[in-house]
C-alpha cells in the first residue's frame, strides 16, 4: 500500500497509518451519521442547555443503535452486510416500535392513551408565570356591568 500522508515516516509503520487512517474515517463517519440521522448539523435553539441535551440524546440514540447492531450481526448470517448509514436509517425509522418492545420485556405498561392524553394537558408548567396568571385570569369569572 502506498499512503501520503505529512506524518514523519521514520516514526510510524505503514500498517501504523492504516490504522490511524481507519480510526479517522470511523470518526468522520460518525460525525455524518450524527449530523444526518440525527439531524445535530443544526439547531432550532439558542438555549445551550438545550442543545447538550439534544446532543446526550442523540449520543446516547446511536449507543443503543450501535449495540443493537451487534446483536443483529451476531444473530445474522456471515454473508449479510450492514452498511452503518443505512443500519442508523433503519434504527431511527422503527424506534418507537423498538422503545415499545423494550418496554414490554421490562415489564413496563404505559396508562392508557386517552387517560395520558387528558393527564398532560391539564398540566402547567411551574417555571411559567405568565401562563399561570393568564390561566388564572381567564379562569375568573366575568364581571357584567
Amino acid at each position: 500500500h502506498l499512503y501520503i500522508t505529512n506524518l514523519p515516516r521514520e516514526e510510524f509503520l505503514p500498517a501504523d497509518l492504516a490504522t490511524l487512517y481507519r480510526c479517522r474515517w470511523e470518526v468522520e463517519t460518525l460525525f455524518r451519521e450524527l449530523k444526518t440521522q440525527y439531524e445535530l448539523d443544526e439547531f432550532d435553539t439558542n438555549n445551550p442547555d438545550v442543545v447538550k441535551i439534544l446532543l446526550y440524546a442523540a449520543l446516547l440514540s446511536l449507543l443503543v443503535s450501535r449495540e443493537l447492531l451487534d446483536l443483529v450481526t451476531e444473530q445474522a448470517d456471515d454473508e449479510i452486510v450492514f452498511p452503518p448509514e443505512r443500519w442508523a436509517a433503519t434504527f431511527r425509522s422503527h424506534a418507537q416500535l423498538i422503545l415499545h418492545e423494550l418496554g414490554e420485556y421490562l415489564g413496563y405498561s404505559p396508562p392508557p392513551l386517552l387517560e395520558r392524553l387528558i393527564e398532560d394537558a391539564q398540566k402547567i408548567h411551574q417555571q411559567r408565570p405568565i401562563l399561570q396568571e393568564t390561566l388564572a385570569t381567564a379562569t375568573q369569572p366575568r364581571c357584567e356591568s
